[in-house]
């Protein structure tokens, strides 16, 4: 009762990380309060960078709304995108733990609000609260599978490897709506990025699905009917 009563007193950034971030469901409020008492929130726009490769990781950031790019470069200094992530997901976790400069950079491809805390306190937790670690091996098991996926699919056919890019997307942060799951209706470079494919070929790949039913765009959002039936498709 006393810890319920504790937390409606939080200010309202402070809540929202704790009420937003799977991560933190279930710690305890000894722990709670040590890691919010530093947590630091911002917005940023559309575009803005939020994380450079090569930057010292002293903090990990929670998203509470918006969507990150996670992109490099290859050896020929083109973009690759890796992930992108959204509401609820962990940024910036790997650096932290092996207290080296980021191997990536973080890009906001929407308005973006993001919670911060330093690398110590992110480790702290770790050791102190079992299920932190438990939740952190979980999000990079499933990250690994996703990947482990996409590579496997780099030999399929075009319209199977961006039926997969959105399941990808869905899988990761889909949203249950009335017209079925729903993620945002990417720019087709960042498809291209993803998949590996050019954007022509993305742009033509898409209107096939949309043809076939099997997804619905509508401005920002894109809206995937029945998972199964676009699964059913990679070949």
């Amino acid at each position: 009762m006393e810890a319920r009563q504790d937390r409606q007193k939080l200010n309202p950034d402070t809540k929202k990380l704790i009420e937003t971030i799977p991560f933190f469901s279930g710690l305890s409020d000894e722990s709670l309060k040590k890691v919010i008492h530093h947590a630091v929130t911002r917005s940023h726009p559309a575009n803005r960078a939020i994380l450079l490769e090569n930057d010292w990781g002293g903090s990990v950031y929670f998203i509470l709304e918006g969507w990150i790019k996670i992109r490099t470069h290859n050896m020929e200094g083109k973009e690759v995108t890796l992930n992108i992530v959204g509401k609820g997901e962990v940024v910036g976790e790997m650096a932290a733990l092996e207290e080296v400069p980021r191997s990536t950079d973080a890009i906001a491809l929407t308005p973006t609000t993001i919670s911060s805390i330093p690398a110590q306190d992110f480790v702290y937790l770790l050791h102190s609260e079992p299920m932190a670690g438990v939740r952190l091996a979980q999000l990079m098991a499933k990250r690994l599978r996703q990947i482990n996926r996409r590579l496997r699919l780099r030999e399929s056919d075009s319209l199977s490897r961006v039926a997969d890019t959105l399941i990808f997307l869905a899988e990761g942060q889909g949203k249950s709506g009335d017209n079925g799951t729903e993620i945002p209706n990417l720019p087709h470079r960042e498809l291209s990025s993803i998949s590996g494919l050019a954007r022509e070929t993305v742009t033509r790949s898409l209107a096939k699905l949309e043809k076939k039913d099997l997804i619905q765009r509508h401005d920002d959002l894109l809206y995937i009917p029945n998972l199964n039936a676009l699964e059913q498709i990679i070949t």
